[in-house]
């Protein structure tokens, strides 16, 4: 199954000014990193967002969202967020911002 490249390309309309970024293909999707390290992506139809646990367990708690878990085992501090659920411009910025808030507290690979 392919990835939704609608929402690939609305990523990289934010993303691609960030320094440091990078796009990665990766497990039947899209990957994007921050000095070597991912902080989101696109799985199939879901954006997918590396949060930290603090941070996806409160995204976890709003609707339309769900642990990433492409293989049976659920990663932690990664969250899935559904088709319907990001639809407005200013709500994607949101979450891209809060998952490069947290990866760029990580030591550049």
């Amino acid at each position: 199954m392919s990835y939704d490249e609608d929402l690939e390309l609305r990523i990289l309309a934010v993303v691609d000014d960030w320094p440091g970024t990078a796009a990665k293909k990766m497990f039947g999707g899209v990957c994007h990193l921050l000095h070597g390290n991912m902080f989101c992506g696109v799985w199939r139809d879901y954006l997918i967002l590396r949060l930290g646990e603090a941070g996806a367990q409160g995204a976890l708690e709003r609707p339309g969202t769900k642990a990433f878990d492409v293989t049976g085992r659920p990663m932690k501090g990664w969250v899935m967020v559904e088709k319907g659920r990001r639809a407005g411009g200013a709500e994607l910025r949101g979450w891209l911002e809060q998952a490069r808030a947290f990866v760029a507290t990580l030591s550049p690979k």
